[in-house]
C-alpha cells in the first residue's frame, strides 16, 4: 500500500456531461510516483465542457512546471473561447497560441521550458471527438474488448522502431524514448496531430502520461480498463498499478466512458 503524497491530485468523483445522444462520464487524477520529488504532470477535466487535457513537463525544474501549467491553462482558455465551435482549424489555432505562450513564458528561464500535450474534445452534438497531441502522452480506446493505441509517440524511439533502426527494448531504443521530436515549447512550433474520432456507446477512452503507459503493459492496461467500474475507480486503479509497478515517473490518467443518454421521462 502506498502513502499518498501532498502533490498527488486525487481522483475526484466522475463528471457526467451530455453531448447530443451521448452521456460522458469523465474522471482523472495524478500521482507523483517514487522517483521525482515533485509532480510535473498537469491534468484538467473540465467542469462544464466535454474536454480533458493532460500535459507532462520535460525534465525537472521550473521550466517543466511552467510549461505544463501554461500549456494547460492556455489550451483550455482557447477551447472555451471558441465553444460551441470545435473543428480542426480552431484546435490548430488553439495549439499555436499555446506554443507561443509557453515559449514566451520560458524566455526568462534558464534551461528547457517544454511539455507534452494530449487533449480530447467532444463536439457539442456528440457526433465525434477530436484528439490533439504533441509529444508522447497517449490516448487509448477500448472498444468491444480491443484496446487500441490511437496516438503516435513523437519520439526518436518510435521512429527508430518503425524504421527498423534498432530492436524494441534495445539500449538505443531505451535512450531514444527521451528524445522528443515534437513538444509544446519547441522553437519551431511543430504542428499537433489532430484526429477526428467517432464516439460509440460502450467506448472507454484513456488519456495518460508515460508514467502510466511505460509502467503498465498492454494486457494490464486492457484488463484494468475492461473492468465494469465507474471512471473514478478505474483511474485510481491505473494510478495504483503504476505505483505498484515501480512508480518511476509522475503518472496521470483520465478515463472517459461513453453511454447512451436516456430519454427524459414523460
Amino acid at each position: 500500500m502506498f502513502r499518498r503524497r501532498p502533490l498527488d491530485q486525487p481522483v475526484g468523483a466522475a463528471r457526467r456531461l451530455t453531448a447530443g445522444r451521448l452521456t460522458l462520464e469523465i474522471a482523472g487524477g495524478s500521482v507523483v510516483g517514487h522517483h521525482y520529488p515533485e509532480n510535473y504532470d498537469v491534468l484538467h477535466v473540465d467542469e462544464t465542457l466535454p474536454l480533458a487535457v493532460v500535459c507532462d513537463g520535460m525534465g525537472e525544474g521550473e521550466g517543466s512546471r511552467v510549461a505544463g501549467a501554461t500549456a494547460t491553462a492556455t489550451f483550455v482558455e482557447q477551447v472555451r473561447a471558441a465553444w460551441p465551435t470545435v473543428d480542426a482549424a480552431g484546435l490548430r489555432a488553439a495549439t499555436t497560441v499555446t506554443q507561443t505562450r509557453v515559449r514566451r513564458a520560458g524566455a526568462a528561464l534558464v534551461g528547457l521550458t517544454g511539455c507534452t500535450l494530449t487533449a480530447l474534445v467532444v463536439e457539442p452534438d456528440g457526433g465525434q471527438g477530436w484528439l490533439v497531441q504533441i509529444g508522447d502522452s497517449r490516448a487509448y480506446r477500448l472498444r468491444d474488448g480491443l484496446l487500441e493505441l490511437v496516438t503516435v509517440d513523437h519520439t526518436m524511439a518510435w521512429l527508430g522502431v518503425l524504421h527498423g533502426w534498432w530492436p524494441v527494448g534495445s539500449p538505443e531504443a531505451v535512450r531514444a524514448r527521451y528524445q522528443l521530436l515534437r513538444y509544446v515549447g519547441h522553437p519551431d512550433r511543430p504542428d499537433p496531430d489532430l484526429l477526428a474520432v467517432p464516439l460509440r456507446r460502450g467506448d472507454t477512452w484513456l488519456l495518460c502520461t508515460d508514467g502510466v503507459s511505460d509502467q503498465l503493459g498492454y494486457h494490464r492496461l486492457r484488463d484494468l480498463l475492461a473492468v465494469r467500474r465507474d471512471p473514478t475507480r478505474t483511474a485510481q486503479a491505473l494510478l495504483d498499478a503504476s505505483l505498484d509497478a515501480g512508480g518511476d515517473d509522475n503518472a496521470t490518467a483520465v478515463v472517459l466512458r461513453v453511454h447512451p443518454t436516456l430519454p427524459a421521462p414523460r
